[in-house]
């Protein structure tokens, strides 16, 4: 379980996150929603435990986030951030064993490259491993990052804005495996993915967690929080939920 606890965070003197406190359960994909500044990406940092915030609390299956050692925090949760940098003359398979780092620290054994090995069939990469990254398409790229996120073998996986630049077949394809691996099941992870698609929210998210100006606004299942009216007043603008194949889309209204 992830709780937070009258959570503030301030840069530069503003108020970023506004004493926020949320809990959801492990299992499924919880989407993380708002409008531009509304501090979404603070949030997901500070579950991380990469930002000290001025008062408030988070833990992570137990653990005190903001107190804990970086190889305690990493043994809980991997962070794919939005802008990772990373050389582009890697390979693929080399991106990818980064996420084995916090458990071997230079020396793999078996089951690091058998992580490695997993993360690649996990996301469809074996025939790309030895690719490098700048010949890639986008889509493979970030596919790439979030293996490597996912071949940490954490309980969570923070994922802030995994999709942007992607197009709607590479989207599909990301979050057809996330979901899959964030049924019930041996291996189950848990997933907290900051989303602006809302069509993307409707049809993937088991929960919302819906943000504004840096506080939160509602959070719980998307079945009973995902409404026409909350979205409407989310982002200031009307929006209505509509059923189109059998599936929940997001329209303006």
């Amino acid at each position: 379980m992830i709780e937070i606890e009258n959570l503030t965070v301030s840069r530069s003197g503003a108020e970023i996150l506004k004493d926020v406190s949320v809990k959801f359960g492990a299992g499924g994909i919880t989407a993380l929603i708002g409008p531009n500044g509304a501090g979404k990406s603070t949030l997901l940092n500070a579950i991380a435990g990469l930002i000290k915030p001025e008062h408030g609390r988070v833990t992570v299956g137990g653990c005190d986030m903001i107190s804990a050692r970086p190889p305690e925090r990493a043994s809980h949760v991997a962070l794919l951030a939005q802008n990772e940098h990373v050389t582009a003359r890697l390979t693929v398979r080399e991106l990818v064993s980064f996420g084995r780092w916090t458990h071997h620290h230079g020396r793999p054994q078996e089951r690091d490259l058998r992580m490695i090995e997993e993360a690649l069939e996990a996301f469809d990469l074996g025939p790309l491993a030895e690719r490098r990254l700048d010949a890639l398409s986008g889509g493979q790229r970030q596919r790439s990052f979030v293996a490597m996120a996912w071949a940490q073998e954490t309980p969570w996986m923070l994922l802030d804005e995994p999709l942007s630049a992607l197009d709607p077949r590479h989207v599909r394809g990301i979050m057809d495996r996330l979901h899959e691996l964030t049924r019930p099941g041996q291996g189950q992870r848990s997933i907290v993915i900051v989303l602006h698609d809302l069509s993307v929210t409707a049809r993937y998210a088991d929960r919302i967690v819906a943000m504004k100006d840096g506080r939160l606004v509602t959070s719980g299942p998307r079945l009973l929080t995902m409404t026409g009216g909350m979205l409407s007043d989310l982002f200031g603008t009307g929006l209505a939920i509509e059923t189109v194949a059998g599936r929940d889309v997001v329209v303006p209204s």
